[in-house]
């Protein structure tokens, strides 16, 4: 392999370990957020993930930073929140499709109340 295939192969394998770590923390904060009952919990568990993230910044060695996000991820999976916090609009949420769009062969009209035969 020629050594510009190996860095382009090495930039790429670099590049897509930083990407499962940025995706990783985000959910990781996210499901902070489903067991903190009050903000300043949360900033406190944020700080102590960031911190844990931060610990292994400088480590260098692709195939040690692979085993690091895996065990992550499994420990993400392991203490995920059982029932996470759902904006009630959106999938899976409490208001989600609770009013259904009309039939197509029903007219609303929002004219809220200008009657037009007043005028």
């Amino acid at each position: 392999m020629s050594s510009a295939g190996a860095v382009a192969s090495y930039l790429a394998r670099r590049s897509a370990q930083k990407e499962r770590v940025r995706l990783l923390y985000r959910r990781w904060l996210k499901d902070a957020l489903n067991w903190a009952v009050h903000r300043h919990l949360f900033y406190q568990d944020a700080s102590d993930l960031r911190e844990k993230f931060d610990a292994n910044k400088h480590v260098e060695d692709l195939d040690h930073i692979d085993r690091l996000i895996e065990e992550a991820e499994a420990r993400f999976q392991k203490f995920r929140h059982p029932d996470p916090y759902i904006v009630p609009w959106a999938p899976g949420g409490s208001k989600f499709c609770r009013n259904p769009p009309p039939h197509p062969g029903i007219e609303i009209v929002y004219n809220h109340g200008k009657e037009d035969d007043l005028q």
